[in-house]
């Protein structure tokens, strides 16, 4: 098995984003579906959109709790969001499945899982949508990992193609290993991953690597330690679902986003210092790194 190839501005070379002349307009840039959010944590859904649309996306939706749909709305006046009536505990109601899907079925990507809180009704989310099987980029992170080791096959058959983010304790749950065996060697549990789930896989950490279904292997050295922070994941996800809707294939929406998710971090690192920045604060960065500079 060849070693991973070093994941840096000279290899997206060979990966290149979608173009968007300068008549295009938002619809030609692509929808983002965003499910995220609760009532706990209602800012991942706003990191996540904001930093798709930094990344490019055209059109941010995002789906979220009814009883912070407003502050959202307030806080991102350039989405729009929608309201679902949520559970006791926080969930989003099996009510809403429906009309939620029709809203996956008119988006260019979906990305679900920052923020949203574990629990049955996620699990039937999960399986009404790979029962939907859409024709659309699926960027899953957070939440919706430790519900997929028994959805393989499901998500394995999506044929839009699918993305995980997970984090050494997240890539535990989803191959049933043991943190200390995923941190041992992440770019094997990476390699797992993408094999059993069909989708092209990161694993976060110190040095981040992606694999893809087929075999190909990348390692990034990453931002630093800044970013290492709450939130930051939310970031990476949005910036990686917003480069999908553009029509980025996911093996280059996860590099892309790898990349400019760390190189955001190098630079506030040498800003402001190596610990400290926020979360946030990564996304003014995005648009002059995608275009070099």
């Amino acid at each position: 098995m060849t070693d991973p190839e070093i994941l840096d501005a000279e290899l997206l070379r060979r990966f290149p984003l979608p173009h968007h002349p300068d008549d295009g307009d938002k619809e030609d840039r692509g929808r983002l579906l965003v499910v995220a959010g609760s009532r706990e944590l209602p800012g991942a859904a706003l990191l996540a959109g904001i930093a798709a649309l930094r990344a490019g996306a055209g059109k941010l939706q995002i789906a979220t709790a009814a009883s912070i749909a407003v502050q959202i709305g307030v806080a991102a006046p350039e989405a729009r969001v929608i309201g679902l009536e949520e559970t006791e505990a926080g969930c989003i109601a099996e009510s809403e499945i429906d009309r939620l899907l029709e809203w996956a079925g008119a988006a260019q990507a979906v990305l679900l899982g920052c923020g949203l809180q574990h629990g049955g009704p996620l699990e039937t989310l999960l399986d009404r949508l790979f029962e939907a099987r859409l024709d659309v980029p699926l960027v899953l992170d957070a939440a919706v990992l430790g519900s997929l080791a028994e959805r393989a096959d499901a998500l394995k058959a999506w044929p839009g193609g699918s993305i995980l983010l997970p984090h050494a304790g997240e890539m535990a749950r989803l191959l049933d290993y043991e943190r200390e065996e995923v941190s041992a060697d992440p770019l094997a549990a990476a390699r797992r991953a993408a094999e059993t789930f069909g989708a092209v896989t990161l694993i976060k950490g110190e040095y981040s690597h992606v694999v893809s279904p087929d075999g190909q292997a990348f390692r990034f050295k990453g931002g630093g330690v800044g970013l290492a922070t709450s939130g930051s994941g939310d970031t990476l996800a949005g910036i990686v679902g917003g480069l999908a809707a553009r029509g980025a294939d996911p093996l280059t929406a996860v590099m892309w986003g790898v990349y400019l998710h760390g190189e955001a971090g190098r630079r506030l690192a040498t800003k402001h210092g190596r610990v400290g920045f926020l979360a946030r604060e990564l996304l003014d960065y995005v648009p002059a790194l995608m275009e070099g500079r």
